[in-house]
């Protein structure tokens, strides 16, 4: 790591890009993440990657998809309504089992809803909105010296498991400044080294054409693809368990637990320290990894715990999961702010703190 330098959430988000080793950009402006494609636009090409401009959203996923087939290390990042238009070429890229770092920032919905931050895109990102049975695994950080190290943890992630991974974040953190420090630069691959370390890529034709490699996502023998689906699901099961994430804090005996992520679990931490002061002791789980999600720590909440609240940018997204995890042991609320707003501490030390005396 480097000394701490001052950056923005965008600008550090794309040079941990670069220096994770992913060499090629597709990608279209969209509030607020658009610094990210002009970050790349300017730096990528003069450290011998390269960046294109798609002409929408849609353009940017297949040439990623692209990209990613004839071995490419591929990176793609927007915001909201154009992350779901590329869930079609998600499911794609799942399908044939090419590697890809995406990156969400996060903005308020539905539909083109507003440029402020939210994190109403829980469903799309955990469930994929694109069609069929596939997974992508989830990481959400609450800073962005965790959005760095994941970005560049996400590069050798994408490869080891061919699959999409995604970096979810939301609009504050694209747009706000803090010291970080960044990782090395990975050497970009040449076109031998690419061959060695991915032997599946396409390598068009040659002087042997039965050894032309081909990536696809079609399968028309039901017998063939249903094979096909039990196999990507026996890597999804691995993932699940070698992938999830978690931070806690007091869980095992605390009145409240709040489970919170990305910002949010910035301004819970707060809230806990208020609520102290008031006599109440509240826990905190934070998800690192919504999918795979951190369904057994909840197993280590106490008996002294009265009740469980999910804070959110959403209208209750992850209250679905943390119902899944807390199961019929606990009452389950749900704290939210939506359309770019954003609850202080003290608000969210207020509600919690109502919410508990409510149930206890």
């Amino acid at each position: 790591m480097s000394e701490k330098v001052l950056l923005k959430g965008n600008e550090a988000f794309a040079e941990a890009a670069i220096r994770s080793g992913l060499r090629f950009y597709f990608g279209y402006p969209i509030t607020p993440q658009s610094e990210i494609p002009e970050f790349m636009s300017r730096e990528l090409p003069k450290r011998g990657g390269a960046f294109l401009q798609a002409e929408s959203e849609l353009g940017a996923i297949n040439m990623a998809y692209g990209a990613g087939a004839a071995g490419g290390a591929v990176f793609v990042s927007s915001s909201s309504p154009g992350i779901a238009l590329m869930q079609e070429g998600m499911s794609f890229l799942c399908s044939a089992e090419v590697p890809l770092v995406a990156l969400n920032v996060s903005r308020g919905g539905p539909g083109i809803g507003g440029i402020q931050p939210g994190q109403a895109d829980y469903y799309q990102v955990t469930r994929g909105g694109g069609n069929g049975d596939y997974k992508i695994p989830v990481f959400a950080p609450a800073s962005i010296q965790e959005a760095i190290n994941l970005i560049y943890e996400a590069a050798e992630l994408a490869e080891y498991w061919r699959n999409p991974i995604m970096i979810y974040v939301d609009g504050i953190m694209g747009q706000m400044m803090e010291p970080v420090s960044l990782p090395e630069q990975r050497k970009f691959r040449d076109s031998s080294e690419i061959r060695a370390a991915k032997p599946w890529a396409i390598t068009g034709y040659g002087d042997d054409d039965s050894k032309r490699n081909i990536v696809k996502s079609l399968r028309m023998q039901p017998d063939d693809l249903e094979r096909h689906v039990d196999f990507l699901f026996e890597k999804y099961h691995r993932a699940e368990k070698e992938l999830c994430r978690v931070e806690t804090q007091d869980v095992e005996d605390s009145d409240i637990v709040i489970v919170a992520y990305g910002t949010v679990a910035r301004i819970a931490r707060e809230a806990i320290e208020i609520l102290a002061e008031r006599g109440i002791k509240a826990g905190l789980i934070r998800p690192i990894s919504l999918w795979p999600f951190p369904y057994d720590e909840f197993d280590k909440i106490g008996d002294r715990t009265k009740v469980v609240i999910s804070a959110e940018l959403s209208m209750g997204q992850m209250m679905d999961d943390v119902k899944i995890g807390v199961g019929k042991r606990l009452p389950v609320e749900l704290i939210c702010r939506t359309g770019g707003m954003i609850p202080t501490s003290l608000e969210l030390a207020d509600s919690a703190e109502k919410i508990y005396k409510g149930v206890k």
